[in-house]
């Protein structure tokens, strides 16, 4: 078998005798059969690219993040290298977009969004694995801070640090109501309880109505509600957590 030195490995090496010592086994990948003389081409770089684009597939299946350290800028994102591999992240899954150059360097975690070994692409995003960070911070059934930031027809999206959660109109009171806006306004503070969590597509579900003494208190009495929340939440923690979490409707 002949091993080229472009198929030692994928990036390339400086001393060949270091690299492969003489009399080591190693693995290798059959890249060409037999010639005229009865030798083959082998390849080590093809087996570990192998072997990093599987790393990737896994890490993408679990829906986990990866680290990869940022080795240049363009005008669509910054490139890196990850798993000995060429990445992208484009400007818009970045957090900071404008100031690129100060990334060159730095080691980041992200979330794989696309991979093609076909057409030898990888695509990241920062700004995911971030989130996804924050989100993992966040305890399921705890009551905390938020800001209500939209209104849409069908509930508020309420900020809680930096992760926007979603507080449906059904979680919002045990009793019907019939107007979002006429309920909440945009800017207003508000205790929220925390249901379901989707750290990879970055969803939050919140509830208030597990806050209520009884259906529609907090349509009548939503001050007194949200300033006596804490000791209401304590009370449902000490009760088993009944109606503490979004009933999932």
């Amino acid at each position: 078998g002949f091993l080229p030195l472009r198929e030692v490995a994928p990036h390339g090496v400086e001393n060949l005798e270091e690299a492969l010592p003489q009399g080591e086994e190693r693995e290798f990948v059959v890249i060409r059969e037999q010639n005229a003389e009865g030798q083959v081409l082998l390849s080590i770089r093809e087996l570990e690219l192998r072997e990093s684009w599987q790393q990737l597939q896994e890490i993408r299946d679990k829906e986990e993040t990866i680290q990869v350290v940022v080795t240049g800028t363009n005008r669509g994102g910054v490139t890196v290298s990850v798993a000995g591999l060429r990445g992208f992240i484009p400007r818009s899954h970045l957090i900071d977009r404008d100031n690129l150059d100060v990334l060159v360097g730095q080691e980041i975690p992200t979330a794989i969004i696309d991979l093609d070994r076909d057409r030898d692409k990888i695509v990241l995003s920062y700004r995911l694995a971030a989130r996804a960070s924050q989100m993992g911070q966040l305890i399921l059934g705890d009551l905390t801070d938020g800001k209500v930031v939209n209104l849409k027809p069908y509930g508020a999206f309420v900020d809680i640090g930096g992760v926007t959660g979603l507080l449906h109109v059904r979680e919002m009171s045990r009793k019907r109501i019939e107007s979002v806006e006429n309920f909440l306004q945009v800017g207003q503070k508000i205790k929220v309880i925390i249901g379901d969590i989707d750290e990879w597509k970055g969803r939050v579900s919140l509830s208030t109505k597990g806050l209520e003494a009884y259906p529609g208190e907090l349509l009548e009495q939503f001050d007194t509600v949200m300033a006596t929340a804490d000791e209401r939440w304590q009370k449902m923690q000490a009760e088993g957590g009944q109606n503490a979490t979004p009933s999932g409707s």
